[in-house]
């Protein structure tokens, strides 16, 4: 198995091109993890202004903006970056992901890049939390042995074949459920003890319990089988006027991420995670997403656009059928 800083390392190509490899373990069902992918995507954008625009010392993303217009595939990867603006402070650059030499893009973003440790200006404490409020965590200690009276780890799903990706995390959700509907809390680590670092807030910002699978009255909340990452693809949910369980994938269409602070060089071991759906409807839904370190702090806001589809259109369609 790779650890999930070799799976998402990138080699230059030449100044603006950055090539990288999507592997199977990091998919679900056939289709690389979208938050994996992000995470490639940051990836590329640290290595292009640590080498082609080192002088500016802006290695950090700020800001990200990705549009799925098809879904990607096992392999090799290509990204091509393109230098939009190039500034003292900030710098865009768009990104386009290719594979298999076809010249449609399958993702496309923007990236606004930035140094997280120099930034200067006006700060001001705005006494936002969040509603209702998490609840307690003894230690990160008790979490790790599953001995936190609020906390509990969530057990593997008999589906761990078609969600390779989740595998590569361990998630720990309330102990008696949910506090909220629509809303899912959960501390996460990564599976190998390994750390998150900058470019892993891609993974994990799409790395979550699925609302759709633990809203109260569906099959799947009434079973252990809660836990789910961000591609998004978990069980059960109504089927007409029968409360059949039935495989559902949840592809991402937009996903927006803002960082708002640097982790530590050497990474974090636990970070904590609220994702809120406002509105479900016809297939479609918004997450919202925040992100936490262990003292409380934001550490990265995002924003989700996703659909509701039957497993199939993940398993039995070519590497170029659009989403």
């Amino acid at each position: 198995m790779t650890s999930f800083a070799e799976a998402t390392a990138v080699k230059a190509v030449n100044s603006h091109t950055y090539r990288g490899s999507f592997l199977d373990e990091w998919c679900i069902g056939n289709v690389p993890h979208g938050g994996f992918v992000t995470s490639c995507f940051l990836s590329a954008a640290a290595l292009h202004f640590s080498t082609t625009h080192a002088a500016r010392n802006q290695r950090h993303t700020i800001t990200l903006h990705l549009t799925f217009l098809r879904r990607t595939s096992v392999g090799p990867a290509l990204f091509t970056i393109r230098d939009v603006k190039l500034g003292r402070r900030t710098s865009t650059v768009h990104v386009s992901l290719t594979q298999n030499n076809d010249a449609e893009p399958s993702i496309v973003g923007y990236l606004t890049q930035s140094n997280l440790h120099t930034e200067d200006g006006i700060s001001l404490p705005t006494k936002w939390s969040l509603h209702p409020p998490p609840l307690p965590l003894l230690s990160s200690t008790a979490l790790k042995h599953d001995h936190d009276p609020n906390w509990t780890q969530q057990p593997t799903s008999r589906f761990s074949t078609f969600r390779k990706a989740a595998q590569r995390t361990k998630c720990y959700l309330p102990r008696h459920g949910q506090t909220a509907p629509a809303m899912a809390d959960e501390w996460i680590c990564l599976a190998d003890g390994g750390k998150f670092t900058q470019h892993a807030l891609g993974f994990v910002v799409d790395s979550f319990p699925q609302i759709v699978e633990i809203y109260p009255g569906t099959a799947s909340a009434s079973t252990s089988t809660h836990r789910m990452e961000g591609e998004k693809a978990m069980i059960g949910t109504r089927s007409g006027d029968d409360n059949a369980m039935t495989l559902k994938w949840y592809p991402t269409v937009l996903l927006n991420l803002e960082v708002k602070k640097a982790l530590p060089e050497e990474g974090v071991e636990w970070l904590f995670l609220r994702v809120r759906a406002k509105k479900i409807e016809n297939g479609r839904m918004d997450l919202e997403v925040v992100v936490l370190d262990e003292g409380g702090d934001v550490v990265a806001l995002s924003n989700h656009v996703c659909l509701i589809l039957s497993a199939e259109r993940n398993t039995k369609r070519s590497s170029k059928t659009k989403i």
